[in-house]
């Protein structure tokens, strides 16, 4: 996931410190409490994300300048793509895309650049959840250290509505050490250029989403989610529903419920 503007990291010390989650937990469900997520199909938030990703994009030099001052490509535009932005008190904090990849649909960035490893994979009919063009406001990751935890909170969702085992992801290795110890993600593919950036190298990473989702929970509890939330994020509206125009989290209502 390229394009970060904030440190992953944040958080890790009041994590470690209170020898447990609850502490960090209970952070980051606050900031959830203030979090809405929107899926940007047109318009004008659309058109937000794609500023947001060049903002943080040219701040790392990942990608050249351009007029627009925006940043998109052609796997936008593919039919396994959700685009979302993360608000937080209303301000647009970060953005994440994500791609089903499955024979049906086998287009997203890591297959672009890792089809090698993937394809027979998918041919044997595994399916993966890709993330990526991964970007935050820097000024606002600041006030909010939470907005990593928040935004791939969608990704392990993803994973849970459309059953699908992994998440792969092409990671920076200054970043992998985060999602080792969120994800427990491990490497699967070695060193290439990252599709649709400059400047940059990554390593495909892989986490077993579903098959560590009991413990994942009991550590984060944050990334829970019910079926109702999942289907607003993911799902299709039928003929004539409109589609939500944001999306609460559910994290907390689950934990009161419990």
């Amino acid at each position: 996931m390229d394009g970060k503007s904030a440190p992953l990291g944040e958080g890790r010390r009041s994590e470690e410190q209170a020898g447990n989650t609850s502490s960090f937990a209970r952070n980051v469900l606050a900031a959830l409490e203030r979090t809405e997520y929107r899926r940007c199909d047109k318009g004008e938030d659309l058109e937000d994300i794609y500023k947001l990703r060049y903002a943080s994009y040219r701040l790392n030099n990942l990608v050249p300048e351009n007029p627009d001052h925006l940043v998109h490509d052609p796997y936008d535009d593919l039919p396994n793509c959700y685009r979302f932005g993360i608000y937080v008190d209303g301000h647009l904090v970060s953005t994440i895309r994500l791609h089903h990849v499955s024979a049906a649909t086998p287009k997203s960035p890591s297959m672009s650049v890792y089809a090698d490893i993937l394809q027979p994979r998918l041919d044997a009919g595994e399916s993966f959840i890709d993330p990526s063009r991964f970007a935050a406001d820097v000024e606002w990751s600041r006030t909010y250290p939470q907005a990593p935890y928040l935004t791939l909170r969608l990704a392990g969702m993803a994973c849970f509505y459309f059953n699908a085992p992994y998440c792969i992801s092409m990671i920076r290795e200054d970043h992998a050490a985060f999602y080792k110890r969120v994800y427990q993600s491990r490497p699967i593919g070695e060193e290439r250029p990252y599709a649709g950036v400059i400047n940059c190298y990554a390593l495909l990473y892989q986490a077993d989403v579903l098959a560590i989702q009991d413990q994942t929970f009991q550590r984060f509890p944050f990334f829970k989610s019910t079926p109702l939330e999942q289907r607003l994020m993911f799902g299709k509206q039928s003929h004539g529903e409109l589609a939500p125009l944001t999306i609460l989290p559910t994290a907390k209502y689950i934990l009161d419920a419990a």
